[in-house]
C-alpha cells in the first residue's frame, strides 16, 4: 500500500512538472505569434499607395537621406530625410562629432558604417522604379527637408526595412511619431538577431 502511494505521488509530480512545462512552451510561443503578428499587421497595413506622393529617386545622400523628383506639379526636385529613423554618418560633418562622443566610436568606425548603411539604402531602392512618400504631422525640419516615410512600389516602407534589417536605429521627434512603435519593435528583434550594423554589439 505505502508502495503504491509513493509510486502515485510521484506520478502526480511527473504530472505537474509536464504541465508547467506546457504552460512555459505556449506562453513562449504565443509571444513570439504576437511579435510576428505585430510585424505582419504592420506590413500589411502600410501597402496602400494610391494616397501618397509618387516620386523618382534621383540619388542617395546618406542613408537615411535621399534626394527625388516630384512627377507632377513641374518636377520639382527635393530632399526627403527619413522620419522616425538615424543611420551613421557617411561623411564628416557637425553631427559625426555629435556622435564620436555619444557613441563612443572613432570617426573612421562610424563614417564606415554609414556607408555601409548608405549602400544598403541604395541596394533597397534600386528594386523600385517608383517610390512614394507619406507625411506624419509635421513635413519639413529645420533644414528645409522634406520629413517622410518612403515606400517602394511594393508597399513596403523604407524607414522599416532599415531599422529591421539593421541599418539604423529609431530616432522618433515628435509629433511625427505614428509608426514609433512598429519601429521599435523591428529594432528591438534585429537587435536580437544581430542584423547589419547590430553584428558584434553585446
Amino acid at each position: 500500500m505505502k508502495k503504491l502511494n509513493t509510486v502515485s505521488r510521484i506520478f502526480n509530480i511527473i504530472l505537474f512538472l509536464i504541465l508547467i512545462l506546457l504552460v512555459f512552451y505556449f506562453h513562449n510561443n504565443s509571444e513570439k505569434s504576437n511579435n510576428t503578428s505585430l510585424t505582419n499587421k504592420s506590413l500589411n497595413q502600410l501597402t496602400n499607395l494610391t494616397d501618397k506622393d509618387k516620386v523618382k529617386l534621383i540619388k542617395v545622400i546618406d542613408g537615411d537621406t535621399i534626394e527625388v523628383e516630384k512627377l507632377e506639379n513641374n518636377y520639382k526636385i527635393f530632399k526627403v530625410r527619413l522620419i522616425g529613423i538615424d543611420t551613421p554618418e557617411s561623411y564628416k560633418n557637425r553631427k559625426l562629432q555629435r556622435d564620436i562622443k555619444k557613441e563612443h566610436k572613432t570617426e573612421e568606425e562610424i563614417i564606415n558604417m554609414g556607408l555601409k548603411s548608405k549602400e544598403f539604402t541604395k541596394k533597397i531602392l534600386s528594386q523600385s522604379k517608383y517610390l512614394y512618400l507619406e507625411y506624419d504631422v509635421q513635413k519639413y525640419d529645420k533644414y528645409g527637408r522634406t520629413l517622410a516615410y518612403v515606400y517602394l512600389d511594393n508597399g513596403q516602407m523604407l524607414n522599416y526595412i532599415l531599422v529591421r534589417e539593421g541599418y539604423a536605429k529609431v530616432y522618433t521627434i515628435p509629433p511625427n511619431v505614428k509608426y514609433q512603435e512598429i519601429l521599435l519593435e523591428a529594432q528591438k528583434l534585429a537587435r536580437q538577431e544581430k542584423k547589419g550594423l547590430w553584428k558584434g554589439s553585446d
